[in-house]
Parts: C-alpha cells; structure tokens; sequence
C-alpha cells in the first residue's frame, strides 16, 4: 500500500515544482514580502504590526491560490485527459489516488510556504524603514540576494551542462540556499558580530512587548500553524477538483478562505440560536483558530498545548475533507 502512496506522491511533488505558475508565484509571493517593509511603513502607531498582518496575510492568500492551481492541475487535468485511467486500472485504489494527490500537492505548497516564511523571517529582522535615517540590516540584505542568485545560477548551470529542469532546481535550491542564509543571519548581527545563534530568539523587538515569551520563537508557532491552514485550503482543493475546474475549483477555495476566517462573526454568534449558523460553524474550517496574527501583536501567548488542540484540528477536517473527495471521486466517470 506504501508504495504506490510513495510514487504518486512523488510524483505529483515534482509535476508540481515543475509547473511554470509554481516558480512564478513563489517569485512574486517573495517580491511582495519583500515590498511589504515599504508598504508598512505609513502608519502613524506601529509599523511592525502592519508588517506581520500583511506579511501573514500574503502567505496565506499566496499558498491558497498556488494549492487551487496545483490541485486542479493535478487531478482535474488527469480526468479530462483520460491518464488517470492508466493509474486505477491497476490494483491502486481510487482513495489511495486521492490521498496520494493531496500529500503530493500539499508537499508542494508547503515548499513554497517554507521559501515565503524564510523571506519573511528575513523582512522581520530587517524591521520596517520608517525614516530614511534607519540603519539597513546589512547581512540580510547580502545573504538573502546571495541565496537568490546562487540558486538561479547553479539551477541555470546544471540545466545547461547536465539537462537538469530548471524549475525544479531552482525552487530546491533556493529553499536550501534561504535556510542557509536566514541561520547564518541568526549568527551574525547588523554590525558584522558573531552572536549566538539563540539571540534572536528571545529578542521582543518585532512586537510591543517585553515578555521573553513574546519572542522569535513564538513567529515560528504562528507561521507553523500558518502551513496547517495551506493543507486545509489544499483538501478543499483537491476535493473540488474532482468534480469542478481550475476557475470554479479556485473560486471554491477563496469562498473557504474567506468564509474561515470570518467564521466566527458570521456563525459563531448565532451558532446557539440558529440552527443553520451551527452547522455553518462546524462545516466550514474555522481559520481564525489558525491565523495567530492577533496573538503576535496583542498580549497573548500561543501555548503548546493550543498547538496541540489546533493540529488535532486540522487533521480531523483534512481528513473529512479527503473522505468527501473519495466519495466524489467514487462515482465520477473517468472513461
């Protein structure tokens, strides 16, 4: 059973990382994170929590839309091209197809998750340039460029000399390259010291606060949960390629996203008294218990035992969702 889970997987991984549209939005996803330290600095209170909202914000919406156009792309096409007859003609399962496609693309989106947290990482130590006066933060400005520009150089290298695909190249050599640039930023400060790696950890400076506890490490947890919101948006995907395109299978996906996050004011309120807000409330994924932007900027505190209860969450609704695109999937004609 392992095995064909493990080949489709890897191989709908790297049809994905592939695909043009991949590379593309994983480009402009990083170019607007790195835009938003100018966007943030109009405000007249607290630049640095515009900077996170936006920041999270852009992941989220990027990771939804690449998830919708890898998903459809993956399993919508098969079916209209007739291949995926090649695959459940053989002793695959079609609940095994679907769970291989939703790990595979799910992989996918969260290397770009991976990609576009390190470049906001990156903006996070840099901090918003309010004034023309503030200092650059010049080791993320020279080891940010320098992964870029190492990883299209040697993804251009090895697509001239040894056939290598460019884009599947580029995107794992930039996810390693970033990795590499933010720990060594992590070790050296703005003034070219060596510091200890855990510095910055327990350093408050992106938020209001003081508290130890409101440190670095807390933006990992926040953007940690952030890549469980991308693998629900993926099983929306998944499930509403089965029966729909890649336009109507987007716009499925943006309808969740938006009724998730406001969840709580549209149902939640009523979820006692009416009984369509309960239902309402329990079947569309409540995205604000995942979206911890509030908690980065006010004076809370995501605990372990939260992150516990939300991964169980989101685990439970990816698998109802995965059942819902079996049972989809089922009963459509695929000859």
């Amino acid at each position: 059973m392992f095995g064909p889970i493990y080949t489709i997987t890897r191989n709908t991984f790297t049809e994905s990382i592939r695909q043009p549209i991949f590379v593309v939005l994983t480009i402009v996803g990083g170019l607007t994170l790195v835009l938003n330290l100018q966007i943030s600095g109009y405000t007249f209170t607290d630049d640095t929590k515009l900077m996170i909202d936006i920041g999270m914000s852009m992941i989220m919406l990027c990771g939804m839309v690449l998830g919708s156009l890898l998903a459809s792309g993956v399993l919508a096409r098969e079916i209209q091209n007739k291949t995926v007859l090649t695959v459940i003609s053989k002793p695959i399962g079609r609940p095994t197809f679907i769970l291989s496609k939703y790990l595979g693309v799910a992989a996918a989106v969260s290397l770009a998750m991976f990609i576009w947290s390190l470049v906001f990482l990156l903006t996070v130590r840099q901090k918003v340039l309010s004034a023309a006066s503030d200092p650059i933060d010049w080791p993320v400005v020279v080891f940010g460029v320098s992964a870029f520009l190492l990883a299209g150089g040697v993804a251009v290298w090895c697509n001239f000399f040894y056939r290598w695909v460019f884009n599947s190249t580029f995107i794992t050599l930039l996810a390693c390259a970033l990795a590499a640039a933010y720990v060594m930023v992590l070790m050296i400060n703005k003034n070219w010291e060596f510091q200890s790696i855990t510095t910055e950890f327990f350093d408050p400076r992106f938020t209001n606060y003081s508290d130890e506890r409101k440190s670095l490490s807390q933006l990992f947890i926040a953007l940690g949960l952030l890549f469980q919101i991308g693998w629900i948006i993926c099983a929306v995907a998944i499930a509403a390629s089965t029966r729909l395109g890649q336009v109507m299978t987007l716009m499925v996906c943006t309808i969740t996203l938006a009724l998730g996050t406001t969840s709580d004011a549209l149902f939640g309120r009523l979820a006692d008294n009416n009984a369509f807000a309960a239902i309402a409330y329990n079947v569309v994924p409540n995205i604000n218990q995942l979206y911890m932007t509030d908690a980065l900027t006010q004076n809370s505190v995501i605990s372990g035992t939260y992150v516990l209860l939300a991964t169980g969450y989101t685990a439970l609704f990816v698998c109802a969702l995965l059942a819902g695109a079996v049972a989809l999937f089922q009963t459509r004609e695929t000859g």
